[in-house]
């Protein structure tokens, strides 16, 4: 292990021990805050990511911060993510489960240069598994190379969350995917969504929303695995782009199967 990969997975454990489990089923009335309609934010998320933040600056001072919650705060924080180099923060992925007191959560760290996912992390801290990546030289779980594999059922089994879409897009849900995959559950996590598509769990996945704490991480660590994630016309997912739509699947074969279910 790289002291870069050891330094920022020790942080994500530290600060999980220290601000995310001690509040798990936990939480107050007033430690659950309403930023939008079914998005909430704890005081779990707020702690960890000024952790996180504080102990990142220490690892490489140069890199620029962009943390979900900062953007929320203040919305050009956004425009760091072009920077030579930037830490991107997901500080409590799946903050819904988190406040309803159940799994998957966990925290989501990347490393861009330049517009592009270096290095990636995921970290449950319930199943005590983190994943990682750095480009160009494989994924990991646990420290352990993994190859991502199929489910191997007669029909595919496909992740997707309508949440996020209008009418019209969960209507092509259900026309043009749901004939073809078995449609299961999404977790509502980006920390345990991407280790399904490469550990046999899930087959592919359709994202609407594509945020960069959210996908940057995981984008690179299940293409490291020989899965693919890219855009919906096969495009690479940078995370200093804006847009929606994004695909992810175990293998190459099984996203060209998906793609090919998605009108132009």
């Amino acid at each position: 292990m790289s002291a870069l990969e050891t330094a920022v997975a020790d942080l994500m454990r530290d600060v999980a021990a220290k601000a995310i489990m001690p509040r798990y089923q936990s939480l107050s009335a007033g430690e659950i805050i309403e930023k939008a309609e079914d998005d909430v934010v704890t005081i779990a998320d707020r702690e960890s990511e000024a952790m996180l933040a504080e102990g990142l600056a220490k690892i490489l001072p140069e890199a620029a911060i962009v943390g979900e919650e900062s953007v929320h705060a203040d919305a050009s924080v956004m425009d760091r993510r072009g920077a030579d180099l930037c830490w991107i923060i997901d500080p409590l992925d799946g903050t819904n489960n988190f406040a309803k007191g159940k799994p998957p959560f966990g925290i989501i760290i990347a490393l861009a240069e330049k517009g592009e996912t270096h290095a990636g992390w995921l970290w449950d801290p319930l199943q005590d598994r983190i994943c990682f990546a750095e480009r160009g030289k494989g994924a990991f779980v646990n420290g352990e190379r993994i190859a991502a594999r199929e489910t191997g059922e007669d029909m595919p089994v496909a992740a997707i969350s309508t949440i996020f879409m209008d009418e019209a897009q969960r209507h092509q849900v259900k026309q043009n995917i749901a004939p073809y995959f078995q449609l299961v559950d999404i977790p509502r996590c980006a920390a345990e969504q991407y280790p399904r598509l490469a550990l046999g769990v899930n087959d592919v996945s359709v994202f609407q929303r594509t945020l960069a704490w959210d996908h940057a991480a995981g984008v690179l660590w299940l293409n490291e695995a020989g899965g693919r994630a890219a855009r919906l016309d096969g495009s690479a997912y940078r995370p200093d782009q804006d847009g929606t739509g994004l695909l992810a699947a175990a293998s190459p074969a099984l996203w060209d199967k998906l793609a090919a279910c998605i009108p132009d």
